[in-house]
């Protein structure tokens, strides 16, 4: 157990060391540039309605995973909305309903999975249940 404690120390403090790095080459060039203005490559965890206003009105088209971890198609549903989130425009959020029980009632969350698309800072589209690819791409384009 003493090993993988401080093996886990290892792995954490070379994180940090990495992460400063990229800081600090960040701030020698004046920030990251173009990336500033991309969608995110991997859903975004939020918690709490100010972090998901904050996120809505930063990007363009915003898809809003309401999820729980008990939940088997949220889990089925995860692969999908990472490669939504790599692959389209449009920045992904999670949002765990168990942890943001306040937030899932304020948009009528009442089965999971509840996916919510902002564009243009308002909810725009719902989807409840287990949606594939193709599905989710589709209503993406119709407001990129």
């Amino acid at each position: 157990m003493r090993f993988e404690r401080a093996s886990m120390a290892e792995e954490i403090e070379e994180i940090r060391r990495q992460k400063l790095a990229e800081l600090r080459n960040q701030a020698e060039t004046g920030g990251a540039g173009e990336s500033d203005w991309q969608s995110p490559s991997e859903p975004i965890h939020l918690d709490g309605g100010a972090e998901l206003s904050d996120t809505v009105a930063e990007h363009d088209v915003v898809l809003a995973d309401f999820y729980a971890d008990w939940c088997g198609p949220c889990q089925m549903l995860e692969p999908v909305v990472e490669t939504i989130a790599a692959e389209t425009d449009a920045a992904v959020a999670k949002i765990d309903i168990d942890a943001n029980q306040q937030l899932a009632a304020e948009y009528g969350v009442q089965g999971v999975p509840t996916l919510v698309l902002f564009a243009s800072g308002q909810p725009a589209e719902r989807l409840v249940g287990m949606q594939d690819e193709a599905q989710l791409r589709s209503v993406i384009e119709k407001h990129v």
